[in-house]
């Protein structure tokens, strides 16, 4: 797949740029409404990790490709769907309320490891907890069984330079000795490289555009 092989490439370049190993960053390939095949081509082409936006999808596709793929969520999660996604998803990405928390908890049989969706942009329209209410939550999450609070997840305001962003969330995650940040797509994933993303989540740059 060469959309998969471009941004391989321009991952690898961001790293050395951030004077960061290239392995230090986790390419997701965010497959939302794509087709099977298209997610069986670019399995071909080694790529193993995926992120789905729907409960339903996710547990349909994870279904019909089995163990080869690793599986991430990373849309926004209703407490009744966790039931779907819980156990079928290696990490969950936007964790932003105790109550979803709660019930992944309740869900799970092993161990399930989620990140906080924070919404640095203060968007009244996004999902995720707002920054100054991070400490907390995470704090909570941490006294809850079979859940692990492993990082944070952003996405920032589409207009603007991202960066800021990127580099405020990287500072919360220092504070509160989280290592793993999710952050970056098609449009910026370069720039939250340089500012620290272990996990860029890619899907037009890599599959080209929706269904």
């Amino acid at each position: 797949m060469e959309g998969l092989s471009r941004v391989r490439e321009r991952i690898a370049t961001a790293c050395a740029r951030a004077g960061r190993p290239a392995d230090s960053v986790r390419l997701i390939a965010v497959s939302k409404t794509q087709p099977l095949e298209k997610l069986r081509a670019a399995v071909q082409a080694g790529q193993r990790l995926f992120g789905e936006n729907y409960a339903q999808e996710l547990r349909e596709k994870a279904d019909a490709l089995g163990p080869l793929v690793t599986w991430h969520f990373i849309g926004a999660l209703q407490s009744n769907k966790a039931r779907l996604v819980v156990g079928r998803a290696a990490l969950i990405h936007t964790c932003d309320r105790i109550s979803l928390a709660r019930e992944i908890s309740k869900r799970a049989l092993a161990e399930q490891p989620v990140l906080v969706e924070v919404n640095v942009g203060r968007e009244p329209q996004k999902a995720g907890a707002l920054p100054e209410d991070v400490p907390a939550l995470v704090d909570q999450l941490r006294a809850l069984a079979r859940l692990r609070c492993d990082g944070l997840m952003c996405i920032p305001p589409a207009a603007g330079d991202p960066r800021p962003h990127f580099a405020a969330l990287r500072e919360l995650a220092a504070r509160l000795g989280l290592s793993e940040l999710s952050m970056g797509m098609s449009a910026d994933f370069e720039t939250a490289i340089e500012e620290g993303a272990t996990l860029v989540r890619v899907g037009t740059a890599i599959f080209g555009e929706r269904p």
